[in-house]
């Protein structure tokens, strides 16, 4: 049976990497416009987002996005959540209608034609370099100040495929309680089963995506960090952990 589901997990892979590519040729020249100005990046957005929906769709990912709060669109956030999948920033942009700036690591602005716009639109970080850290702290507060929000996926990596929520790096909290930001814990409870790291997995299916309450940092200190740290990621991770115990209880409900 594993061996008939080889050659559709390598198609399957392929499909997706020609669904990035589509709309990206479609819209190149509306896209190379839109990212010429900073101030033209909401704009970029709007495309980015549609990309996405075109993406899940063509991969057969019938998402659903529920709330407990919705973020003002006049107001900038810290979006935060877990990170498992390729296609949590598809989802993150589709979850999400606050035009909001990635803070994502550097490899990715060498994947052709993606990387080209990635490298130009998002905030890039060497997570080994103290210097590119700092860095991003700048570019960071020149988007808020620009009326952006800011997504950083804080367990600095994609965890092991046992692990269920890997701990949480400082920064996106640090970075939240210096602008007096919300942050706003997100749960991608799905993306890991339907679209791995894992070379050799995947499948169409439901996406869910569940925008928590919002965890205030007004009169919030530095050393304050740890903490806000820790509530986002236990907000999580109880979130998960949950739905993990309900498949087991009901494991023909997918």
């Amino acid at each position: 049976m594993a061996m008939i589901k080889y050659p559709f997990w390598l198609l399957y892979r392929i499909w997706f990497y020609i669904l990035v590519a589509i709309p990206i040729i479609i819209m190149f020249p509306l896209l190379i416009i839109s990212i010429s100005r900073e101030q033209w990046y909401p704009y970029f957005f709007k495309m980015a987002r549609i990309w996405s929906k075109f993406i899940l769709i063509g991969m057969g990912f019938g998402y659903k996005i529920t709330h407990n709060q919705v973020p003002d669109p006049n107001k900038s956030y810290m979006f935060v959540a877990n990170h498992t999948s390729m296609a949590d920033i598809m989802l993150m942009l589709v979850a999400v209608k606050n035009p909001f700036v990635f803070v994502g690591k550097q490899e990715l602005a060498k994947i052709p034609l993606f990387g080209f716009f990635y490298k130009r639109t998002c905030i890039l970080v060497d997570r080994s370099s103290a210097k590119s850290r700092q860095a991003v702290f700048l570019r960071a507060q020149q988007r808020l100040k620009q009326g952006a929000s800011i997504c950083i996926f804080p367990e600095g990596g994609v965890p092991e495929e046992h692990v269920i929520l890997d701990t949480f790096k400082d920064g996106a909290f640090r970075l939240a309680i210096n602008h007096q930001i919300p942050v706003v814990p997100i749960t991608f409870y799905d993306n890991k089963k339907r679209f791995s790291y894992t070379f050799f997995s995947g499948s169409p299916g439901k996406m869910r995506a569940k925008i928590h309450k919002f965890l205030p940092t007004e009169g919030l200190s530095i050393k304050e960090t740890k903490s806000l740290n820790e509530n986002a990621r236990r907000l999580i991770y109880e979130e998960l952990h949950q739905d993990l115990n309900a498949k087991k209880s009901y494991p023909n409900q997918e």
